[in-house]
């Protein structure tokens, strides 16, 4: 740009000197004078052009400038940056190196720990295998013993109905065994439990309890039949306190000395009270008989008699006597009815079972012998098997 500034002043100096030359000669100098300007102004325009475009080339050069400046700053901080993230990289290199060591000292743990823990799992497998053994020789025991004890029951609620007809007594050890039953192990006895509810299901349809009861209240009937007061004679005398008449107290007066009365079919005379006090407490005893014996007809025919004797014989008008009546009616009117229940199919049914199982252990326990020598652990395991058939009865 200054070497620009300094042509431009001779091309305004150019122009000013030829001027005062030419006014002597008018004709000639007018067509000089004509032709300098027009040198003058083509320099003029010329040094503008080139003015202008000096400007612009500095304008360029200084919006040049000024970009690569600009450029340099955005560069200085962009240089910056990557150091920042240079020193950011370099960190994180440093710590993969220590999570690096970190991931190899954790394999190293981990495969140490793996050994231990293939050594231990090794272990409880033999554990697992001893106490398998120890498991299938007490739970073979077990079950031997709870059915031993269902057995004694079965038996026990048999041979109790059977010799005495308690049926309260039989369904309580059948309740017991089929618990007995239920904590037993082996599937094979759930027939019996069917057999055993069948015959529960016997028992309690001849309602146990309200037997029980009747053989109470008949019991307590034939203890009161000789307290029971007898028919009067003089019971068709007048209850209003009148006095007896002529006839009556001539009869009472000969009644003294001659009785007179009539048998009308009766097996015994009213007069004698020790007959038929007995009678009366035959037919009670008879209708407990049959209760026990589960016979209804029995038992009903019987305390008809025992209701009729108790009119025939006793004081109606005593509240005693109707007392025992109304026991008898109730009696009557009683739930206790059915057929004496058959027992023994579950008892059968068990013990047929567990010969069966006592056979197959047997058979299972002769094969495994040639077995023996061939290996080691070949005695233990079948000495485990058959231990829980030797045990069963």
């Amino acid at each position: 740009m200054s070497d620009m500034t300094t042509e431009t002043p001779p091309t305004d100096t150019t122009p000013a000197t030829p001027a005062p030359a030419a006014a002597p000669s008018p004709a000639p100098s007018r067509q000089p004078a004509a032709a300098a300007p027009r040198r003058g102004g083509g320099a003029l325009a010329l040094a503008i052009l080139l003015s202008l475009g000096a400007l612009g080339a500095a304008g360029y050069t200084a919006w040049t400038v000024w970009e690569m400046r600009a450029d340099l700053g955005e560069a200085n901080g962009l240089r910056g940056q990557v150091d920042t993230l240079q020193a950011g990289v370099d960190g994180m290199r440093e710590e993969n190196a220590n999570l690096r060591r970190r991931l190899n000292d954790a394999d190293a743990v981990n495969r140490s720990a793996r050994e231990e823990m293939l050594g231990v799992s090794e272990r409880t497998r033999n554990l697992e295998d001893a106490v398998a053994n120890l498991s299938e020789r007490s739970l073979s025991g077990h079950d031997a013993m709870l059915l031993d004890e269902a057995e004694s029951l079965l038996r026990m609620a048999k041979e109790r109905f059977a010799l005495f007809g308690d049926a309260a007594g039989a369904l309580s050890a059948y309740d017991l065994a089929d618990k007995t039953l239920a904590a037993v192990n082996d599937s094979a006895f759930a027939a019996v439990r069917q057999d055993l509810a069948a015959e529960r299901e016997a028992l309690a349809a001849v309602a146990p309890a309200a037997r029980g009861s009747d053989l109470a209240t008949l019991a307590e009937l034939r203890a009161q039949l000789p307290t029971l007061p007898l028919k009067r004679e003089d019971a068709d005398a007048p209850a209003d306190g009148t006095p007896p008449g002529f006839w009556q107290r001539a009869g009472n007066a000969l009644g003294s000395i001659v009785r007179v009365s009539h048998d009308e079919g009766s097996p015994v005379a009213l007069a004698d009270e020790r007959i038929a006090r007995e009678l009366a407490a035959l037919d009670v005893a008879h209708a407990e008989a049959a209760v026990l014996a589960y016979d209804d007809t029995g038992r009903n025919a019987a305390l008809k008699r025992a209701d009729a004797a108790l009119a025939a014989y006793f004081d109606a008008t005593a509240p005693a006597v109707k007392a025992a009546r109304s026991r008898i009616a109730a009696l009557q009117a009683s739930q206790a009815h059915g057929n004496e229940p058959k027992l023994g199919a579950a008892l059968a049914e068990l013990r047929n079972l567990r010969s069966v199982h006592a056979l197959q252990g047997s058979t299972q326990g002769a094969h495994p012998a040639p077995a023996a020598s061939a290996s080691a652990p070949a005695p233990a395991h079948a000495g485990s098997v058959a231990a829980p058939h030797e045990g069963t009865p």
